[in-house]
């Protein structure tokens, strides 16, 4: 499995948990995620993520005028938007501890021949 589908599955999670630190907008976005070593997330990713999350109704988004250049449409999480944060965190800390126990369990190093 390469990384981009792994990627693919935390992804969401992880921009929705980024808009619930605070409103902000996609280039922004793109930047903190590449902060966080999300790297190569394109702008092609990240915009029809961000509009199935505000179809669901995890986030809204409201248009600013920017002081350089086009307005920006700005994101805000919803309390939709935080449970699904609080949901995202609780199902992915009890997939890596399931994947960190067969990862580190000697029955994989046996079948594997170390």
């Amino acid at each position: 499995m390469g990384s981009s589908q792994l990627l693919k599955g935390v992804l969401e999670g992880c921009v929705l948990a980024l808009i619930g630190r605070g409103e902000t907008y996609g280039y922004e976005l793109v930047s903190e995620l590449d902060r966080y070593g999300f790297h190569d997330v394109a702008e092609g990713t990240l915009y029809p993520l961000l509009m199935r999350l505000e179809k669901r109704g995890a986030i809204r988004a409201t248009y600013r005028a920017s002081e350089k250049g086009p307005r920006r449409k700005y994101y805000a999480v919803t309390d939709a938007g935080r449970q699904g944060i609080a949901q995202f965190a609780q199902e992915f800390a009890e997939l890596s501890h399931a994947v960190a126990r067969v990862l580190g369990s000697s029955d994989c190093e046996v079948h594997h021949g170390r």
